[in-house]
């Protein structure tokens, strides 16, 4: 193995025959290499020894060096990107605004209306005989007294106007979600980089910018960015299941598979490769072309296929070609969110949804079918109403006899009553439900990306709002990731402080600092600070840059090591994985030195390690790293290598050393915070018990003397495994409760962890659990997770790929910001829909009684398109971009069980109800005697606007607007304009309504059914509007517990900062309002002091007696056993 490394590298240096060449073309054609990289296995091998010698010869076909890469020649990469392609798959071209128009123009409830509209137009031109005219009963011949009639084709086409701008309004908010969702996709395009090697120097360039020729370095977690050929590995094994289907590892070699393939993850150990294809030449790039993914010539043939597709987005593949598998394991798609469900039924059938509906989408979709169905009901019935009412009045009390020519006549009476109840369904239906949704959470994804939160998933940051557990890993997550050893165990004496470097034997520094040196990955360094007099820089694997660090304090050049023991030198390589938990090179060495008398430890000499150094330093909080070797003299004869059980046995310890890695200052705090909310944290990690204890005690995730348990992965499994060696449900729920911190665990550990808290029906709601993961391995876990957090700085490719949000700061306290984001998403649909539902409640039951009773309703249609805008387009709008405060961390998650509406939401919403009405149905009937004018009832068809139903209407508009104050608060809270200011799309939207309701009444004229109104008028108007908000505080004061006929389930929740101790004797409550916690303070009070004293009075009795928790001591290292 060692030879042919070496051989691989041999032509290259003669002659730099990898320089740049512009004057000779590329020996390989596109095509020639796209059918090389359809071979695998022993097949790949003959090709290329058959056609290039050896892949020294291919890498001089492509005018490039397996060791000094390309030389980056701006000229030479634009001639590979023109011959062979760039590294990316063009995303499919947005659609049109004229597409969206259509689009938005498919909404069956416009179809009916555009319909309706147009046939009023056409029979509103139509006039009977002079004759005739007057045997059509009274409300015809109204019609030419007031000389009104050649104006009625008005209404029909305002009715069509008014549609136009809806259509309009949501085909721009489309186009604005469609740009936003790329602006995201842009963003995550800029996160994603890869190792190559250019002009000699290992640098990271942005993977669109890979090109044919490039080499490539590949190692453990990477998610393969384009097709390319082995040069050198160690011990790679590859998982191509997302083109192959096979679950197996493929261990990739020179002599067996030369292989890499996009789109593939690199399972263990690490190499190079010279990229051989890109983009949609590439293997996974020619499947995206085939499903149509890409702009390609052939998906053009199939227009129907794509009818009805919305944004697509590879998940994290920037539109290249990393990541696309998603979370297919869990039946995922390759879409960052499809904006609709509109695909076509193939499609469904491959791309099912990634997991069950969330939360709140379950919510939505059962509260949106019954309030369809109730308004489908009632337009149905005013409908109903009006006709018989006209039928009665017309053919029976004025006795008036059906003739051909007052059929156009009654025909525009049945279609004005259809129109009607059509416009009543557009006000009830929630069609602004979905938009609400939408816009909020694309607002708060936007938002989340400042917090230093990349979602991936739209729903997942909905379902942080209902987290209740977060298993969160220690290092860089909890702690700050950057670590130093600050302790060390060398030569059998114990230094409390990094020793100078003449304490230390040189032989034993020597070799030292060699198993430092070769057991590190090459590509992590230390480099200098970027500014004078602040921190060196660690790139790559913090563990391994404290252990170069020590090498550096040791003041050994590391790069020495490297420089005489090149990677490709390596003759074997044991790399870490997380089952092997440890790191070991086999290198030749041409003489051999002694350095003492080997001293194998004995089981007593392991315990007196374990006891004298291990557990101090853990018990620091340290992670400890046993340093080890062996040598095989030759005269032993040659070993078998791959037996890694014998070769790993019989090791000489050098040393141990503890590593500090200080717990970020920001932590404990976000997760006494996340207590506070109702979520517990759970540390799982695979440092050993004690390190992970004293962690967690800094933390805050365990507190001294609690109840709870520390364990150790071992143990765990012992624990859950019944006889059979099966895990069992039951035992996992007699441990998950109390279990705080899972130490020294597998990534295995933490998926059956999650699975079984997930699946766990010992509490009444179901838990929703939240994972960080930054490994490989940690897929599983992630996926199986409701939200899945990947590390954006130590993650690994695989792992961002399985997760749903990605932290870009591997800060802690950023999901404490996910989770508020989360449950602000939840609170502004709840906010929007306290609207809504006040209006829908309103506006149905005044234009039932209207049919009722005036034969007509009291708003016309053009204005009921008017309301529907303010509370569908502009209120979701307003509503869903309120930003999130910290009082939402004051309550317990809703839970998955809790109705969307609240008892105080319902009586927020009967409150302003019963005011709207009783103000609307007093001008309604008495308007006309209170400001002095001409009633607007009873009017004939085509009768010009009045001022009774202008005040009527203007009125019923000013009340929602100042509602939408009252809706911004649903916890009864008293100040409605707190924090307003803080969000100027809410500003800008009531002002902006109030201006355009204004402009309508005041020169809207007849296509609104408007006329001007006085200033006393609007005084009257604006005072009925303003009566909203001081009616928002009669209604705040009614404590919900006297309402018991109102809907008795609910969110119990709290928006002030309310003390902890009166949260806790609350939290038994179903629910508490602020008109609750008024009346209660008092009694809160005096529970509260009678609850110390039962505390203190306990604590005395109790002292010492809690059993603690249990926990196993670990034998040696931590996460990362380096054996050397």
């Amino acid at each position: 193995m060692e030879d042919m490394a070496n051989n691989s590298f041999r032509g290259s240096k003669h002659g730099r025959r990898g320089e740049a060449n512009h004057e000779v073309e590329f020996s390989c054609s596109l095509q020639e290499l796209r059918s090389l990289m359809e071979l695998r296995g022993a097949e790949s091998v003959t090709r290329i020894q058959e056609c290039y010698g050896d892949v020294n010869g291919l890498c001089a076909r492509l005018r490039t060096s397996p060791v000094e890469g390309l030389d980056g020649n701006s000229e030479d990469i634009d001639r590979r990107q023109e011959v062979f392609g760039q590294n990316l798959i063009p995303p499919k071209k947005p659609k049109t605004f004229v597409q969206l128009v259509w689009e938005a123009l498919q909404d069956v409830t416009l179809i009916i209306l555009e319909v309706a509209a147009i046939i009023s137009l056409g029979l509103s031109f139509y006039r009977p005989p002079g004759a005739e005219r007057q045997n059509c009963g009274r409300a015809a011949g109204g019609v030419e007294d007031e000389g009104e009639a050649e104006a009625g084709w008005i209404e029909g086409a305002a009715i069509l106007l008014s549609v136009v701008c809806v259509v309009l309004v949501t085909a721009f908010n489309d186009w604005s979600k469609e740009k936003q969702f790329r602006g995201l996709q842009s963003r995550i395009e800029q996160e994603q980089k890869f190792t190559v090697v250019r002009g000699g120097q290992v640098i990271q360039i942005k993977v669109s910018e890979i090109v044919v020729g490039d080499i490539a370095q590949v190692k453990y977690g990477d998610l393969l960015p384009a097709d390319g050929v082995l040069i050198q590995g160690n011990d790679l094994k590859i998982d191509e299941s997302s083109l192959t289907g096979e679950s197996d590892h493929v261990k990739k070699s020179l002599d067996k598979d030369l292989m890499l393939l996009s789109g593939t993850h690199v399972m263990e150990g690490s190499g190079k490769m010279v990229v051989t294809a890109v983009g949609v030449n590439s293997q996974t790039g020619i499947i995206f072309t085939l499903l149509g993914a890409g702009e390609d010539a052939d998906s053009k043939k199939d227009d129907k296929a794509r009818k009805g597709e919305q944004l697509q987005y590879c998940e994290l593949s920037y539109m290249t070609l990393s990541g696309c598998e998603g979370k297919k394991k869990e039946g995922g798609t390759v879409e960052m969110q499809p904006l609709n469900e509109d695909d076509e039924p193939d499609k469904k059938k491959q791309k099912l949804p990634k997991k069950e509906k969330s939360v709140l989408q379950g919510k939505l979709t059962k509260l949106a079918v019954q309030i369809g169905k109730a308004g489908l009901f009632m337009s149905a019935l005013v409908v109903l109403i009006l006709i018989i009412r006209f039928l009665i009045d017309t053919f029976w009390i004025q006795g008036v006899p059906w003739t051909s020519e007052c059929t156009p006549i009654y025909v525009q009476f049945l279609v004005k009553f259809f129109i009607i109840g059509v416009t009543v369904l557009v006000v009830a239906v929630p069609e602004g439900l979905p938009l609400a949704v939408t816009i909020s959470l694309a607002y708060s994804v936007k938002k989340m990306m400042k917090d230093n939160n990349l979602v991936r998933h739209l729903d997942a940051c909905e379902t942080m709002g209902n987290a209740t557990a977060i298993c969160s890993d220690k290092t860089g997550t909890l702690t700050m990731n950057r670590m130093t050893v600050v302790q060390a165990h060398i030569a059998g004496r114990y230094y409390k402080k990094v020793p100078e470097p003449d304490l230390i034997p040189a032989k034993i520094l020597d070799l030292l600092v060699q198993g430092i040196g070769v057991n590190c990955a090459y590509t992590t360094k230390i480099m200098p600070p970027e500014k004078e007099g602040g921190l060196a820089r660690q790139v790559g694997n913090k563990t391994e840059c404290a252990l170069l660090g020590l090498s550096l304090d040791l003041h050994r050049d590391y790069q020495t090591v490297r420089n005489e023991y090149p990677e490709e030198r390596l003759f074997k390589v044991y790399t870490f994985n997380s089952v092997r938990k440890s790191m070991s090179t086999v290198h030749r060495c041409c003489s051999h030195s002694s350095v003492g008398e080997a001293k194998v430890f004995k089981p007593r000499d392991r315990e007196d390690l374990v006891k004298n150094v291990i557990e101090p330093m853990a018990g620091e909080g340290l992670r400890t790293i046993c340093l080890a070797y062996r040598d095989f003299p030759a005269s032993e004869g040659e070993p078998e290598w791959d037996n890694e059980a014998h070769i790993l046995t019989g090791l000489t310890c050098i040393g141990v050393v503890g590593i500090e890695d200080p717990v970020r200052p920001e932590v404990p705090d976000a997760i006494r915070k996340c207590q506070r909310a109702g979520i517990t944290v759970r540390m799982v990690t695979g440092d050993n018990i004690n390190t992970a204890r004293a962690i967690a005690i800094k933390c805050g995730i365990l507190q001294p003397g609690d109840d709870f348990l520390c364990m150790e992965g071992k143990e765990f499994n012992r624990r859950i495994h019944n006889e059979l060696g099966e895990i069992e449900q039951e035992r996992i729920d007699k441990i998950w409760p109390k279990l705080r911190v899972l130490a020294r665990s597998s990534p295995t550990d933490k998926h059956t962890l999650v699975k079984g808290i997930i699946d766990s029906t010992v509490l009444e709601q179901r838990q929703v659990v939240a994972v960080t993961g930054d490994g490989t391995n940690d897929g599983p876990a992630l996926k199986k997770a409701d939200v899945g957090f990947a590390m954006g700085i130590a993650g690994t490719d695989v792992a961002k790929e399985a997760s749903d949000i990605i932290l870009t700061d591997d800060n802690f306290s950023s999901i404490v910001k996910a989770v508020m984001w989360g449950r602000n998403v939840y609170d502004s649909i709840s906010k929007f829909l306290q609207f809504q539902l006040t209006v829908n409640v309103v506006a149905v039951i005044v234009a039932f009684t209207g049919a009722c009773i005036t034969q007509d309703s009291p708003l016309k249609a053009v204005q009921m398109l008017w309301v529907n805008l303010i509370m569908d387009t502009f209120a979701s709008l307003a509503l869903a971009t309120e930003p999130p405060t910290e009082a939402l961390l004051l309550r317990n998650p809703y839970g998955r069980k809790k109705p969307l509406i609240s008892r105080t939401m319902m009586k927020n919403i009967l409150g302003h109800g019963v005011y709207q009405l009783t103000t609307i149905f007093t001008l309604l009937f008495v308007g006309e005697k209170i400001f002095d004018i001409d009633s607007g009832r009873d009017a004939p068809l085509h009768a010009p606007p009045s001022e009774h139903y202008t005040i009527v209407f203007n009125t019923f508009v000013l009340m929602q607007i100042f509602n939408e104050l009252n809706a911004r608060k649903i916890h009864g809270e008293r100040n409605v304009f707190e924090g307003v200011f803080n969000n100027p799309i809410f500003c800008s939207i009531v002002f902006g309504t109030l201006l355009i309701q204004i402009v309508i009444v005041q020169f809207g004229g007849k296509p609104f059914s408007c006329v001007r109104l006085s200033p006393e008028q609007w005084l009257w108007c604006l005072f009925f509007g303003i009566g909203s908000l001081l009616w928002g505080q009669l209604v705040s004061s009614v404590p919900t517990s006297w309402l018991r006929f109102l809907k008795t389930a609910g969110h119990g929740t709290q928006q002030e900062e309310i003390p902890e101790e009166e949260l806790e004797e609350m939290k038994d409550l179903d629910e508490i309002d602020h008109a609750e916690m008024e009346l209660r303070r008092g009694h809160v009070l005096w529970c509260r002091g009678l609850n110390r004293i039962q505390t203190q009075v306990c604590f005395h009795l109790q002292i010492q007696v809690s059993p603690g928790s249990y926990w196993v001591v670990t034998t040696l290292g931590s996460q990362y056993d380096y054996v050397l």
